[in-house]
């Protein structure tokens, strides 16, 4: 599995992609312009990402935003809904007029911070992306402009 961690606290981003680490091959950003532009590229190179672990809150472009224009190129190019990206939506705000838009948007999950391993693993299994449990194996990738 391909994940696109979008984070811009460095502890937080870290610790996701270490986590995360053992479903797949993890890229990681630090702000919502990086995280489109990391989304596009995979897209040109015919490598989407399979998830987007994706911070609400971010400099740049926000999280809302991330999801609202990678929902609208999918639909642009004829991605059928199960092809879909699937987006967890992540952040610390508790703020239900944010996570009801994310919803609105087309997220497909929401996990509030501090992140809980097992919530993520139940979330996982839940989108049929990963068997409760998971599998380990692949380190986390630091791409250009990321930082762990």
């Amino acid at each position: 599995m391909k994940i696109l961690i979008a984070e811009d606290d460095r502890l937080s981003r870290t610790f996701m992609a270490e986590f995360m680490a053992d479903y797949g091959e993890c890229h990681l950003v630090a702000d919502g312009m990086q995280a489109m532009n990391a989304y596009i590229e995979a897209l040109k190179a015919g490598e989407p990402y399979d998830l987007l672990c994706l911070d609400i809150m971010m400099p740049e472009v926000d999280g809302l935003q991330v999801l609202k224009v990678i929902r609208e190129l999918e639909e642009q190019n004829g991605v059928a809904t199960d092809e879909r990206l699937k987006i967890i939506m992540m952040t610390a705000v508790a703020d239900m007029d944010n996570i009801n838009e994310a919803f609105e948007l087309g997220c497909d999950a929401y996990a509030s911070k501090p992140i809980d391993t097992d919530k993520i693993k139940e979330l996982l299994a839940g989108l049929g992306i990963m068997p409760l449990g998971g599998k380990s194996g692949q380190k986390a990738e630091k791409p250009e402009g990321g930082t762990i």
